[in-house]
């Protein structure tokens, strides 16, 4: 299954970030372009994984202005790569099932497949640092319970969502389903769409 796959490439994602564990670490990516949706994933859950930590810094109440307004600037070029990444993956998979013709009563789903795995991605920093709470030895045995049950809810989520996703590939490719993959078109970032922006052209 898809999913399966995905999920063992956010875990080493994650496990690998967390060795040096800082927003400053050099990238790697450890499949090759050949390997394209290996490769897509990895980078993927590597930017949601560093954003992750952008947000954790950045909610600093003694973090110094200059240096929040220059973190707030890199939240938004990690929000703008995320979203370039879902949109590679998906059209990854535009190609995949570009021979299927889709059945006449083929319907259309609510979000895309890499929207899905977007989630996906996120679902397994909240497993990863989740689990770190309910397994913290410096905590209370309230907090570890807590953040215990917290966690098999996140777990029973991420059983749901690889279900839901590796469905829904199954369904466009036996022509049940149909994909459309429809650009974000965002316009903060754009010098002619931000009028704040265009004002100091």
């Amino acid at each position: 299954m898809f999913t399966s796959k995905a999920n063992k490439i956010f875990q080493e994602v994650i496990d690998t970030y967390h060795v040096i564990n800082t927003v400053d670490q050099p990238f790697e990516n450890p499949y090759p372009k050949s390997d394209l949706i290996e490769h897509l994933l990895y980078r993927k859950c590597w930017i949601d994984t560093v954003q992750w930590h952008y947000e954790d810094i950045i909610r600093d109440p003694q973090i110094d202005p200059v240096a929040a307004l220059t973190l707030k600037r890199q939240i938004d070029a990690s929000n703008q790569d995320r979203t370039d990444m879902v949109e590679y993956i998906d059209s990854y998979f535009l190609e995949l099932y570009q021979d299927v013709t889709p059945k006449e009563d083929a319907t259309i789903n609510t979000e895309s497949p890499a929207w899905g795995v977007d989630r996906l991605s996120i679902l397994a920093l909240k497993i990863y640092h989740m689990n770190e709470e309910a397994t913290r030895e410096d905590a209370s045995e309230a907090h570890r319970e807590v953040c215990q049950a917290k966690l098999n809810v996140l777990l029973e989520q991420r059983v749901d969502l690889s279900t839901a996703i590796d469905t829904l590939l199954a369904d466009i490719q036996n022509g049940d389903k149909y994909m459309k993959v429809y650009k974000q078109m965002k316009m903060y970032n754009d010098d002619e769409l931000n009028p704040v922006l265009r004002g100091q052209k």
